[in-house]
């Protein structure tokens, strides 16, 4: 009886705290996640904003205190700027406030219960992020002074790459919407506002890929910047390697470094465009996106996968490119090979810092089998595994590799050739 009753209790509870609709359920409206300490425990400063808060998660943080009171200059010319009174833009949030709390999967209580305090919040940060995007990547400072901390050429030095670094964070995020709301509220169109709002983000976040395209609404700036990562050229051909006999997981089937596979007989050139899905094996040619890795490339990485990993549906290309980058380079020795071709840009110092960089950011993480990365990982040791492969390859680094060996090679088989007629003239005349 006590374990039916505890039943019926457990029953009761779960029908009060879900309702009779499972369309009331909050995580599908989720998209900024608050880390648990087993993600954040191998590197804690990459997951932490390092100089300025976004968002509520990091608000309290003593060490970020300091640029509060420049997202106040910042909300006062921005309402400068627009000509429009702050109590526009708190109404225009206040309609969609419930989606804004809904967008924080662990939302402290205070945020909950007071709602002017966390308006106030979106309206600052979310006019300081506007602020500083639109100022980095203009030529003029419009009516900032000219000795400004933040909003002038020396702040453009000193401050913007950090702040820049910390909108990349996966808990440092402000729902896209509201940046969206800010923006067109000072133009009519709020649709093409839409659109410029993601544009200056991409100048603003990836200022060497002008041509990247918009890929359309996004959740908030990591969501943005990761799809411009992975977007395609429109109406490019994938090419593959075709493998007799199909694909085969092996026990025994070992994951090959960038120089085993260059010795297999597989070259490697860079991919035409820098997305990270721009991989493929064509005719013995393995094509890479090129990449740069510099002081942020870790903690970028580290939060994309983050973000990969706690929202569903966001996808996995970021993680698995990472997961197959880490197969192929095991030590300095490829990072050099791939560095040669073109296809990783080293930003830090020794090939050796590349290579550990690399080969830490797979710890604790999960791949998806059916990732097409895993395919292509399972393509490149199949091509590996055909002796032919490895013979030519030989032959062309051992002969081919530059003029002298070639015109030595060529030298040798006329020599054979005329040692052969003579054999045979020989022969000949020993006959007659």
């Amino acid at each position: 009886m006590a374990e039916m009753q505890l039943l019926i209790d457990v029953s009761e509870e779960l029908q009060n705290k879900l309702g009779t609709s499972m369309q009331d359920i909050r995580w599908n409206k989720r998209s900024i996640y608050k880390l648990p300490a087993s993600v954040t425990v191998l590197n804690r400063t990459a997951y932490r904003p390092q100089t300025v808060s976004f968002g509520p998660y990091h608000y309290y943080d003593d060490q970020l205190k300091r640029v509060e009171e420049h997202k106040h200059r910042a909300l006062y010319y921005f309402l400068r700027r627009s000509g429009k009174s702050l109590e526009l833009f708190l109404q225009s949030l206040n309609e969609v406030v419930q989606d804004l709390r809904d967008s924080y999967d662990q939302l402290d209580k205070s945020w909950e219960d007071d709602t002017n305090k966390f308006l106030q919040l979106m309206i600052l940060d979310g006019c300081f992020m506007l602020e500083i995007m639109h100022l980095a990547t203009a030529q003029s400072y419009e009516t900032y002074a000219a000795d400004d901390p933040v909003f002038s050429s020396h702040g453009k030095v000193y401050m913007v790459p950090f702040i820049r670094r910390d909108m990349l964070i996966v808990e440092n995020q402000l729902p896209m919407l509201v940046l969206y709301k800010l923006a067109a509220n000072i133009e009519s169109d709020g649709r093409e506002n839409e659109e410029s709002v993601s544009r200056l983000i991409l100048n603003f976040c990836c200022p060497d890929q002008a041509s990247v395209s918009v890929p359309g609404k996004c959740l908030h700036v990591l969501d943005l910047y990761r799809k411009s990562l992975i977007q395609e050229a429109p109406n490019r051909k994938r090419h593959q390697t075709r493998v007799r006999g199909g694909l085969h997981k092996d026990v025994n089937d070992t994951v090959r470094s960038a120089a085993e596979i260059n010795e297999a007989g597989i070259r490697f050139k860079k991919s035409k465009t820098k997305s990270l899905k721009d991989i493929s094996l064509h005719h013995g040619v393995l094509h890479l996106p090129a990449v740069v890795v510099d002081d942020v490339t870790e903690a970028v990485l580290l939060n994309l996968m983050a973000f990969e990993r706690f929202h569903p549906g966001a996808g996995n290309e970021v993680t698995s490119y990472v997961f197959f980058m880490d197969s192929i380079i095991d030590n300095e020795r490829d990072v050099a090979l791939l560095h040669s071709k073109g296809i990783i840009q080293n930003a830090i110092g020794s090939d050796k810092a590349v290579a550990k960089l690399f080969n830490s950011l797979s710890k604790n993480i999960a791949l998806d089998p059916d990732s097409s990365l895993d395919l292509m990982q399972k393509q490149v040791n199949a091509y590996c595994r055909k002796p032919w492969n490895a013979w030519r390859a030989n032959l062309i680094q051992t002969y081919f590799r530059n003029p002298w060996a070639i015109l030595s090679l060529v030298a040798a088989l006329v020599l054979f050739a005329l040692t052969i007629v003579q054999t045979v003239y020989t022969v000949l005349a020993f006959k007659n």
